[in-house]
């Protein structure tokens, strides 16, 4: 019995996807729920499971294809046993044994026993088992032994894009060549990102303003607490916890700052829905903290904990990212000392934090070393006065400087 697969219903908002990842092929065995393929929008990954047992029999788009929403993708023969030693499809294009019944495919072995060994060009596919299958396709049509191609690819990996500039003479992907070059075509995600920065670049007065924080206290608080607050909550106790706490005491004192524009009305919002940006092999994504308001110290550290997981491994759903008020990046991360964010619309406001440095700084007239961050707040000018950032910002340093004050709420 064949079933079809096909794309999910896509979120109102997303118009179209992109197949990213294939991870099976034309003949392979599949599991119920086991993960067939990724497809990219602007926003997420979404994954396509396999909804029976049995084997693909064909498959209709090739990696890089754009689908739209109850397409069909793939054709599953429900029950049938995968065939063992069954050869492999060309990559993620259907091949013509792809489209033959099950039964066909399985008698292939014993048809091949008798065929002569395989040529030069078909005797590379021993060396292309660890390429992703739009690769493997490429090298096999191609006759590339992937061992001569010098990948770009993550960690050195052969990509599709190295295989096509190599069989085509390019300088790209090809080794040995003294001034390589590649042109790859943006994922849909960073067409989305970049669509996003000129919108706030072309629609935002942006302003950033900065001030600079001293961190002792918080880090005395994390060495003395740190291990009975892991214990105690199974999660560490980390530094974004006490910012995303901090600015969310801080919206509720400085309303304007968690506001939005919408045509010529503001819009107030009376709860902290906090965007904490995430990076990922892909861009960046923010998936949003709701009511950080009403969470503890343990609830934030979970969230955070919990979004960075699904975000490494793809699985972020498109509500996971929409409806922030306010944003928080930290640049720190990677070693930034100091930079200006950049406002996410419809939010007003983002905060920067960056690398902790130890520096000279005088308290109570004496000279002294403090763990020192530089912290920037980037804002829309048309409805958050300077006062207002600037008061904002002074806020979130007086709540870091004394822990203390977050837990009394001041």
């Amino acid at each position: 019995m064949a079933t079809e697969v096909k794309v999910p219903v896509l979120p109102e908002s997303v118009s179209d996807a992109t197949i990213a990842t294939w991870h099976k092929k034309a003949g392979d065995a599949v599991k119920r729920d086991e993960n067939l393929v990724d497809l990219e929008t602007d926003k997420v990954v979404l994954e396509v499971p396999s909804p029976v047992d049995g084997v693909l029999k064909e498959i209709k788009f090739a990696e890089g294809a754009t689908v739209t929403s109850q397409q069909l993708l793939a054709i599953i023969e429900e029950g049938a046993a995968a065939a063992v030693g069954a050869p492999a499809s060309a990559g993620t294009a259907p091949s013509s044994a792809s489209t033959q019944p099950t039964a066909a495919v399985a008698e292939a072995p014993k048809a091949q026993a008798s065929n002569p060994p395989p040529s030069a060009g078909t005797a590379i596919t021993s060396t292309t088992t660890d390429l992703p299958p739009g690769a493997r396709f490429t090298a096999i049509k191609e006759g590339i032994n992937p061992a001569d191609v010098e990948g770009t690819g993550r960690k050195g990996a052969v990509t599709k894009e190295d295989l096509i500039n190599y069989a085509s003479g390019k300088t790209a992907g090809v080794s040995g060549g003294a001034r390589p070059e590649e042109r790859v075509p943006m994922t849909r995600i960073r067409t989305r990102i970049a669509e996003r920065l000129m919108q706030s670049k072309n629609s935002i007065a942006m302003l950033t303003s900065f001030n600079e924080v001293n961190l002792g206290k918080v880090m005395a608080m994390r060495k003395e607490l740190g291990e009975s607050f892991e214990k105690a909550n199974g999660v560490k106790l980390g530094f974004m916890s006490f910012f995303a706490k901090a600015a969310a005491n801080a919206l509720q004192r400085h309303p304007v700052v968690n506001a939005s524009v919408d045509g010529n009305d503001i819009i107030y919002h009376g709860y902290a829905d906090i965007s904490i940006a995430v990076s990922t092999d892909k861009g960046l994504v923010t998936p949003v903290l709701r009511n950080v308001e009403r969470q503890s110290f343990a609830d934030i550290e979970k969230g955070i904990g919990e979004y960075a997981k699904k975000a490494r491994d793809g699985k972020l759903a498109l509500e996971d990212l929409q409806g922030g008020t306010f944003t928080i990046t930290n640049g720190g991360t990677f070693g930034s000392l100091m930079s200006t964010p950049i406002v996410n619309p419809p939010q007003s406001a983002i905060l920067g934090m960056h690398a902790i440095k130890e520096r000279a700084i005088v308290e109570n007239g004496v000279v002294i070393a403090a763990p020192m961050m530089y912290i920037a707040l980037s804002y829309d000018h048309r409805i958050i006065d300077g006062k207002d950032a600037v008061l904002f910002l002074v806020d979130i340093k007086n709540q870091l400087e004394n822990p203390s004050r977050m837990l009394l709420g001041m």
